[in-house]
């Protein structure tokens, strides 16, 4: 088999962390619903008319200035995850703008997943510890029965250095402390999944192998809870590969067998990458779905 036979890449959710103005500056409406920087005054002289087009005003409709606004506000703490944000009507009273601007702005986020409503409640900040999201980064399902979270058995957790593509990656240095990670995930009792993951040294000082074979919940879980770090999208590629004689011993098949590879690197607020995770797949049983709009 080809070593690979499809490469692609999967944006989960897309969240921009790059916020100019500060959360307690209000947005300044404009009857259009955008904003524009003021156009440089006219040039005298007809040459300066190609730098002129050049610097030509930028527009940003409002409610994407309120959207950034709030991610701001998500990205300092001020609404932990799990907690309920303020109403629509109290964070237009904020920002001095339109409830129906808040309404779009809370859309988008809530389809990026930084957010999500419920019927009667109001809008919460999303967080991995909810049901739903145990499988936002996991696309291997069984191809019978309900979707799962499978069982790890770690192989090995240990502090290092980042290697060179690691580092360009993950954008550190080479060299930098990364904690590796490897471990095996079992679904009904059969090993399916080898990973690998590089986690950047500084943020997850103080993850032991003896904290991650205690806590029983979703990794990212415990990253969310533990080091006030929270995934919010993921850029993957994925090709066909065969099984290399360590895979090939921790998941008790032949060398060779046909797997799936993945190269996973995960970004918190601010599109700053926080892992690399690499994983074959065994596919006897399983398959990997994605569902693209």
């Amino acid at each position: 088999m080809n070593s690979a036979s499809s490469n692609l890449t999967n944006h989960a959710t897309a969240a921009s962390g790059a916020v100019s103005p500060t959360a307690g500056t209000p947005a300044t409406p404009h009857p259009s619903e955008t904003a524009a920087t003021p156009a440089a005054a006219p040039g005298p002289a007809p040459a300066a008319v190609a730098g002129a087009a050049a610097a030509s005003p930028t527009f940003s409709p409002l409610y994407q200035q309120i959207k950034a606004l709030i991610t701001q506000s998500l990205q300092s703490g001020e609404w932990k995850p799990g907690e309920l944000i303020p109403s629509e009507v109290e964070l237009a009273g904020r920002f001095k703008v339109s409830q129906g601007t808040v309404r779009k702005a809370i859309d988008e986020l809530a389809a990026e997943n930084l957010v999500m409503r419920r019927q009667g409640k109001g809008t919460f900040v999303s967080t991995h510890h909810e049901a739903r999201a145990h499988f936002r980064f996991l696309r291997l399902v069984p191809d019978e029965g309900v979707p799962h979270y499978p069982e790890s058995k770690f192989v090995e957790v240990k502090r290092v250095r980042a290697p060179a593509d690691v580092a360009r990656l993950m954008e550190l240095k080479s060299g930098d402390a990364v904690i590796f990670i490897k471990r095996v995930q079992y679904f009904d009792g059969v090993p399916t999944i080898v990973e690998e993951l590089w986690l950047p040294g500084l943020i997850f000082k103080g993850l032991t192998a003896e904290r991650l074979v205690e806590y029983k919940g979703p990794m990212y879980g415990l990253f969310e809870t533990e080091f006030g770090t929270r995934m919010i999208r993921a850029s993957e590629q994925i090709r066909a590969v065969c099984a290399d004689a360590d895979a090939a011993q921790l998941l008790n098949i032949a060398p060779g067998t046909p797997m799936l590879s993945s190269e996973r690197v995960s970004f918190t607020y601010g599109d700053k990458p926080v892992e690399l995770r690499r994983g074959l797949y065994l596919t006897s049983r399983h398959h990997y779905q994605n569902e693209l709009s």
